[in-house]
């Protein structure tokens, strides 16, 4: 359902589909309540909540999968688009991940050419497979989803602007397109004139733009974004980055002042209210349980 709600909206040629990079059941229900129409689950943010580990291909499809699963669980009508990184493996293991991210309601997945050794695309010294290694990922994944009869939205992306140059770097999404890829995501773009060429080269195929604070890429608005032809915008750090802010504030006021001072905090009731408080509490009454029929 939800993929089919994520074609739905990519049909429309005049929208762009905002992402919000969430992690865990917190930073999703942060987003849901926000009222956006897709969210982004993050590698990256996925890697550091769950393992403490930065996002150097150290993340296992199992991790990944069951994350997903639960992001994707907490409203089905969102379509939540999913990092895939390189497949965790050869044309097998891409396979089971097209099909496991499928089982786990997932709508669409981004697939890299990046080796298995990967690492965050906007750090250096990236490495990549071959231009035939990767449409073998590419050709695995339109397999999987076929024989599935899922219509999950396969995402190709690749990190060969730096090290290639843009013209094989778009050669690769082109041929992905080719057989089977519904968008196309060109990381590492370094400048307006770049963007605005990429979705004009890949029209009318869908270009995702990634939007990371302090990378390589400019730091465009969503309207910005638009204007130069993106159809797709994620925020790998939109939950990340407050959350390390404010954690890392919440830290040092605790151990140089002995308390905490939360500016705004509403106790427990409200933050419970922001994860389905309400909902479970509806779910008793209507079972007749009533175990918390006098309030909580």
């Amino acid at each position: 359902m939800a993929a089919s709600r994520l074609r739905q909206i990519l049909a429309d040629q005049g929208t762009m589909v905002v992402c919000p990079g969430v992690y865990d059941g917190l930073t999703a229900r942060i987003a849901l309540a926000s009222g956006y129409e897709a969210l982004y689950m993050t590698g990256a943010g996925t890697t550091a909540s769950r393992l403490g580990q930065p996002d150097l291909g150290v993340v296992t499809l199992p991790e990944m999968r069951e994350t997903a699963s639960m992001i994707a669980g907490l409203d089905k009508s969102i379509p939540l688009i999913a990092d895939a990184d390189t497949g965790f493996g050869g044309s097998l293991m891409v396979h089971r991940t097209v099909i496991e991210y499928i089982r786990a309601g997932v709508a669409a997945l981004h697939l890299e050419d990046q080796a298995t050794s990967k690492r965050c695309g906007h750090l250096l010294h990236k490495q990549l497979v071959t231009k035939d290694e990767f449409l073998s990922r590419i050709k695995a994944a339109v397999n999987a989803r076929q024989s599935s009869g899922s219509d999950i939205v396969l995402i190709a992306r690749t990190d060969s602007l730096a090290t290639l140059g843009y013209d094989q770097a778009v050669s690769r999404l082109k041929a992905a397109i080719n057989l089977g890829a519904d968008v196309a995501f060109l990381e590492g773009i370094s400048s307006k004139e770049q963007a605005r060429r990429a979705c004009e080269d890949l029209s009318p195929t869908p270009v995702l733009f990634n939007a990371v604070t302090g990378g390589v890429s400019p730091e465009l608005s969503v309207e910005e974004a638009k204007a130069l032809g993106f159809r797709l915008m994620i925020f790998p750090g939109f939950a990340l980055e407050p959350v390390h802010k404010a954690v890392s504030e919440a830290a040092r006021h605790l151990k140089e002042n002995g308390r905490l001072v939360m500016s705004g905090a509403g106790g427990p009731k409200d933050f419970f209210n922001i994860v389905g408080l309400k909902d479970a509490l509806a779910i008793d009454a209507a079972s007749g349980e009533n175990l918390f029929q006098q309030g909580v």
